[in-house]
């Protein structure tokens, strides 16, 4: 989920809510609180025990809730781990170590410090792209092996060699889940079992209906609102995540566009572009 913000910078609550009912209205199954797409970047430490009670009582257990935790100092996110509330969330999302570049062994370090430390279940985050390295397929394999509060990953990669790697050699109730809308089709042609979306934020029924065609094998009917969204998409992100769909949602009426520095909104013409595939998809 985005975090939604006031025009001058502090979180709206009442769009919270909203964007929540949007979501769960929508089919969406659960929901991630303060991932990247929630700006958990620019948040302080109080603003996000807030941001997960409110979501754990708005939500009231209508769907599974999961909370971003993650950070590239292996102490402090462990701390942080150790001292949240668990009341109301099902599982932990958390990152791989971003700018520091660890090695393999240092990755895993990092996740059993986490998973020896966590009350819930980990679901693993691989996005190379932001974070500077990447969990190798062995990495993951050793990791879900070893223990068992390990349930995921969110693989963000786009590296099909690497996901193929993952999907012959993991646990068999070890789940891999796509954290590119782009190619989460094709992900789950080969064994993902749903995506944590960006897009869905906006359009969760349009993109929830696709992937549930393609989990149920229906790669043909899935086709056509697969492609639907594809300029959608790619707008999500040109430039920049969350300005796109937070664009997407002041225009659907959900939440403002307001983001917090260094994240700037999308330029008018990125405005009115998105306003147009909005009203393409429907």
């Amino acid at each position: 989920m985005v975090t939604p913000f006031r025009a001058d910078g502090q979180v709206d609550y009442d769009a919270l809510g909203r964007l929540i009912n949007h979501l769960i209205e929508g089919g969406v199954e659960y929901l991630v609180s303060l991932g990247t797409t929630g700006e958990s970047a620019t948040l302080n430490k109080e603003e996000k025990k807030q941001i997960w009670k409110f979501t754990a009582e708005f939500v009231n257990k209508r769907v599974l809730l999961v909370a971003g935790i993650a950070g590239n100092n292996t102490l402090e996110t462990v701390a942080e781990i150790k001292d949240f509330d668990t009341t109301g969330y099902d599982a932990i999302l958390s990152a791989s170590p971003h700018y520091n570049k660890p090695t393999q062994e240092g990755i895993y370090q990092h996740y059993k410090a986490i998973a020896e430390a966590s009350p819930l279940p980990v679901i693993l985050y691989n996005v190379p792209s932001r974070t500077g390295s990447s969990v190798s397929a062995e990495t993951t394999v050793r990791l879900a092996n070893e223990f068992k509060n390990i349930i995921g990953i969110k693989e963000a990669s786009g590296n099909f060699e690497l996901m193929n790697q993952l999907m012959r050699d993991k646990p068999e109730d070890f789940l891999l889940i796509s954290g590119d809308d782009p190619i989460s089709l094709p992900m789950i042609a080969m064994g993902a079992v749903g995506v944590i979306s960006v897009v869905g934020n906006a359009l969760p029924k349009q993109f929830s209906d696709m992937i549930r065609l393609c989990l149920a094998g229906d790669f043909k009917a899935a086709q056509p609102a697969h492609y639907s969204m594809i300029e959608f998409t790619r707008l999500m992100f040109a430039e920049g995540s969350p300005a796109g769909v937070k664009s997407a949602l002041k225009t659907l009426g959900v939440c403002g566009d307001t983001l917090r520095l260094p994240l700037v909104p999308v330029s008018d013409t990125a405005v009115e572009k998105i306003k147009e595939q909005i009203g393409v998809i429907g």
